[in-house]
C-alpha cells in the first residue's frame, strides 16, 4: 500500500491490484478522518435508530443479521481520489488513482432497518454517527443524505466485505454503503441512525464535501452560497497497464484498465494511442451495472520505436464522456480528465 498518512491512516492501492472485478481487502484502500476507534466487540454492538420514529430502537449484531441480506458489489471511491493531477496544486492528501476500490458488500437494508423503528414519512433525511470521535478541536464525523437515497434498496448496512466479515479497518461491526455516491458518504463504525427534518449542519456537511455549482478560475476562491453537497461520483476510467514511464519492446501490448460511473453504468471505454488523435473502443468485461466498474482491455501493436502517450475514455449509461480537463476545484474533489500514461517503446 502507498502510505499517506499512518494516523489516522490513508492508504492508497497501487494499481497492480486492480486487475480484478473485486479488490481484495487486504489492499482496499484507506480513508479515515479521524483516528480509528478501539475495536468493538460484536457482543456488545448496539445500533441506535432514533429521531423522527414512532419506536426508537437499539440493535444488536445478531438483530441486524436476522434481517434478510442483501449482496451488491459496488466501487467506494475517496471524493478526493486524483488530487495530486489539479493544477495549481492543492491542500489534502495527494491521492494518485488508488483512492478507490470495488467490493461485494453483504448486510440489511438501510429500507428495513428504518421499517423496524417506524420512520415517520415526513423524515427528509437519515443522519449517520459512527464510533470514531474527534480529538481535540476536530469536529465528530457525522454525516447525513436524503432519505430517498437511504431508502434505495441499494443502500446497505454493510457486515461483509467481499464474503467475510467486516474488516475492523473497513468500519466493522457495520458500516453504510452508498453506492454511486462519494466514499465519505459510507460512514464506518455506524452506532447511530437518525431520521432528521432538515440535513446536517456539521463540519463534514458544511463547509466540508461540497463542490462549485458552477465552474471557478483555477486557484480563485469560491463563494460559499454556491457550493453543494456532494453526491453521485462522475465517469472515470483509469490505465492500469502499462504503467507511465514503463519503457517496453517493440511488438504487440496489452493495454488494460477499469471504468465506473457512480449511479450510472459504463457502456463505452475508448483508447487512443496517439496522444487523442484517433481512438478505438476497449473490449470491456462483465455487466453492464449501475454502482459497479468494470474491466476493459485493447491490444496494440506501436508500428514503430518511441514515445507514445497512451489515453482512456469512458462513457456512461447516461450518455457522459470524461472530459479532456477536470474541473477545477478548492478542494481537489471529483478529478475525472482522460486518463494518460507515457511509454517509451524501444526495438526488440
Amino acid at each position: 500500500m502507498i502510505l499517506h498518512n499512518d494516523r489516522p491512516e490513508d492508504l492508497e492501492t497501487p494499481l497492480r491490484y486492480f486487475d480484478s472485478y473485486l479488490t481484495p481487502n487486504d489492499v482496499f484502500f484507506v480513508r479515515q478522518h479521524l483516528p480509528r476507534p478501539a475495536p468493538i466487540d460484536p457482543a456488545a454492538y448496539r445500533l441506535s435508530v432514533s429521531g423522527m420514529v414512532s419506536k426508537p430502537v437499539e440493535l444488536t449484531l445478531a438483530d441486524l443479521q436476522k434481517l434478510p441480506q442483501h449482496t451488491l458489489p459496488a466501487v467506494i471511491e475517496c471524493t478526493g481520489n486524483g488530487r495530486a493531477f489539479y493544477t495549481p496544486k492543492l491542500p489534502g492528501i495527494q491521492w494518485g488513482r488508488g483512492a478507490i476500490g470495488q467490493a461485494e458488500w453483504t448486510g440489511p437494508r438501510i429500507a428495513d432497518i428504518l421499517k423496524l423503528a417506524g420512520a415517520a414519512d415526513s423524515a427528509a433525511y437519515l443522519e449517520t454517527d459512527g464510533a470514531d470521535r474527534g480529538v481535540a478541536a476536530t469536529p465528530d464525523f457525522v454525516r447525513s443524505m436524503p432519505m430517498k437515497k437511504a431508502l434505495d434498496p441499494a443502500t446497505l448496512l454493510a457486515l461483509k466485505m467481499n464474503g467475510q466479515p467486516l474488516p475492523e479497518i473497513h468500519g466493522a461491526p457495520a458500516r453504510l454503503i452508498v453506492p454511486g455516491w462519494d466514499g465519505t458518504s459510507s460512514v464506518k463504525w455506524v452506532v447511530r441512525l437518525s431520521a432528521i427534518g432538515q440535513p446536517n449542519a456539521g463540519f463534514f456537511m458544511n463547509p466540508g464535501y461540497r463542490y462549485p455549482k458552477h465552474a471557478l478560475l483555477p486557484g480563485s476562491a469560491p463563494n460559499p452560497a454556491e457550493l453543494e453537497v456532494i453526491e453521485g461520483m462522475p465517469v472515470k476510467s483509469t490505465i492500469t497497464a502499462p504503467e507511465d514511464q514503463a519503457r517496453l519492446r517493440l511488438g504487440a501490448v496489452t493495454i488494460r484498465g477499469f471504468a465506473w460511473a457512480g449511479e450510472q453504468s459504463i457502456g463505452r471505454v475508448e483508447v487512443s494511442t496517439d496522444g487523442g488523435s484517433r481512438w478505438r473502443d476497449a473490449q470491456l468485461s462483465g455487466n453492464k451495472l449501475p454502482y459497479a466498474w468494470r474491466l476493459w482491455k485493447i491490444e496494440w501493436t506501436p508500428a514503430d520505436p518511441g514515445f507514445y502517450t497512451v489515453m482512456s475514455r469512458a462513457t456512461d449509461s447516461a450518455g457522459n464522456v470524461q472530459p479532456i480537463v477536470s474541473a477545477w476545484n478548492p478542494s481537489g474533489y471529483l478529478w475525472n480528465a482522460i486518463d494518460r500514461v507515457g511509454v517509451l517503446v524501444e526495438k526488440a
